[in-house]
């Protein structure tokens, strides 16, 4: 059986220029921590998914030259591919298409921002994949999503599209709609990318789960977060 690669599009943590979103709540050094933090979760739990033989775990990184502080990050059975350049749709389809091109039945592309998403969600994703020549997408709740898996490329799919807004979901059914690619909507999950999501984080890893999550839908344990904010949570309240 062909596999499907599944990779993080990832930036390889840096203090200063790593989910800058969250600062503040977070210190620019905290935003690069908990950056590698997301980048080790999730790829575990695509790692769980490499052992049932199917799938092949990637990191599609930037910027060049930042394999050696990224590869600790990463279980040690995925592989690294640098992204291209242009915008992020420009890189979606870059990262897609080379994926394809290295012999994978389908390609799967999941934000770094998602430390707990489910096992379930990939897996649903993978088998979509493999169904046909499709769209995957896992929606987010800000508008956008949190996965995108082809099985063929598509350059409308990604073209026109306002990146970072709340219509980037919206708009991707359109175009899928325009060239007649059928669309497979698997489960929603959150991106943690400014303070709002940063508390809905808190709250889950806390055992309270998301209001928007099916209740058979529980997120990944997430431990190198929940670790991080294990910590966090114990300095602020030594200081207070």
């Amino acid at each position: 059986m062909s596999t499907v690669a599944v990779a993080i599009i990832c930036k390889t943590p840096a203090s200063g220029l790593s989910k800058t979103r969250l600062s503040p709540p977070l210190r620019p050094e905290e935003c690069a921590a908990i950056s590698a933090c997301f980048i080790r979760d999730l790829s575990k739990t695509i790692a769980g998914l490499v052992d049932d033989g199917d799938v092949a775990g990637f990191a599609v990184y930037t910027p060049l030259g930042s394999v050696a502080t990224l590869r600790p990050l990463l279980p040690d059975c995925f592989r690294l591919i640098l992204q291209g350049g242009g915008n992020l749709g420009d890189r979606l389809l870059k990262g897609a298409a080379d994926l394809l091109d290295a012999g994978h039945s389908g390609a799967i592309l999941v934000n770094s921002d998602s430390p707990t998403l489910p096992g379930a969600i990939l897996r649903q994703a993978v088998d979509a994949v493999r169904s046909g020549d499709n769209v995957v997408l896992s929606p987010a709740i800000d508008g956008g999503y949190t996965l995108v898996g082809l099985s063929k490329p598509h350059t409308r799919l990604f073209e026109d599209i306002p990146w970072s807004t709340p219509d980037v979901y919206r708009l991707t059914l359109d175009r899928a709609c325009e060239i007649g690619l059928p669309a497979v909507a698997v489960p929603a999950w959150y991106d943690v990318d400014d303070a709002a999501s940063f508390q809905m984080l808190e709250a889950e890893l806390a055992g309270r789960r998301p209001a928007f999550a099916a209740e058979n839908m529980r997120g990944s344990e997430a431990h190198a977060t929940r670790q991080f904010l294990r910590q966090r949570q114990a300095v602020v309240a030594a200081l207070s």
